[in-house]
């Protein structure tokens, strides 16, 4: 459930069929300028978002020049390249360093590769300081991206200010039980600012009174398969997520909140359009 960070030398983080969140792939490569690395996802069409930093991008006969504009992940908006089911990728860094986060959900069916560049971000804010949940959302493969996608969903939350709570009220999505709720398999990557920040990360399944509560630090990577799932940064720090959410059997997400919490969707601005985008 909680991966800590660690050093993964560009190997996946979270593998094809994994046992926990079988939907979903991740994959942190890290290069420095002049180094490249090719990944190949059979299997599962894959997301190429660099955190920090620019690179080339080429699969098939396509290349994007120089994706990615940021050099901290506080500053600016994403980019990223769609790459179809099992196509092999190669990314070049053309700055002096780069951190590419590799997203992917399960799909059978080949698509075209495309671009995402910062104009076409589908941002949205929501929440306020009063209620303790502001937050902002920047979709790189959102409810409208620049192509055809399967099933796979990227996008990167921030809470707004220092400290409070996000996913609130606490929400699942681990039945396809549509239209109410569809099954996505999720995967958090997790950034705080200043760096040795912290936050937690609740976890309580259905029909359980009380759930797991994980430590979630700098580079934490939580698996999310079942269950209600909202997360809070301590006091003072901002709190950012690399999000991954793959579908069973459809690509927008219906999320099921808590009937003891769901009333707090009428005390928090701007929540329905939030959910609205996923969708």
């Amino acid at each position: 459930m909680h991966i800590p960070h660690f050093d993964n030398q560009n190997q996946a983080i979270v593998d094809c069929d994994d046992q926990r969140t079988p939907l979903c792939y991740f994959n942190i490569v890290k290069l420095t300028k002049g180094e490249s690395f090719t990944s190949q996802v059979d299997g599962y069409e894959t997301c190429l978002v660099p955190a920090t930093g620019s690179i080339d991008v080429t699969v098939g006969e396509h290349t994007f020049d120089a994706v990615g504009k940021r050099m901290h992940i506080w500053e600016g908006d994403p980019e990223g390249v769609y790459v179809p089911v099992g196509m092999a990728v190669t990314m070049t860094c053309v700055s002096d360093a780069v951190e590419v986060f590799v997203a992917g959900a399960k799909f059978d069916e080949v698509y075209t590769p495309f671009v995402v560049r910062e104009a076409q971000i589908d941002p949205v804010q929501y929440g306020s300081d009063d209620t303790k949940t502001h937050r902002k959302i920047k979709h790189v493969l959102g409810k409208n991206p620049g192509g055809q996608v399967g099933k796979l969903l990227v996008s990167e939350l921030f809470t707004v200010g220092a400290g409070g709570w996000s996913g609130f009220p606490p929400h699942k999505h681990d039945t396809d039980a549509l239209p109410n709720e569809s099954r996505h398999d999720e995967v958090y990557n997790f950034r705080f600012n200043p760096e040795h920040g912290f936050g937690a990360q609740f976890l309580t399944r259905e029909g359980d009174e009380m759930g797991d509560v994980y430590h979630i630090r700098n580079g934490s990577t939580i698996q999310i398969d079942k269950g209600y799932h909202p997360c809070v940064a301590g006091p003072g720090y901002e709190m950012y997520y690399f999000t991954i959410l793959a579908g069973l059997s459809q690509r927008p997400l219906h999320q099921n909140f808590h009937p003891e919490h769901a009333y707090q969707l009428e005390t928090i601005p701007g929540i329905k359009d939030m959910i609205n985008k996923f969708k």
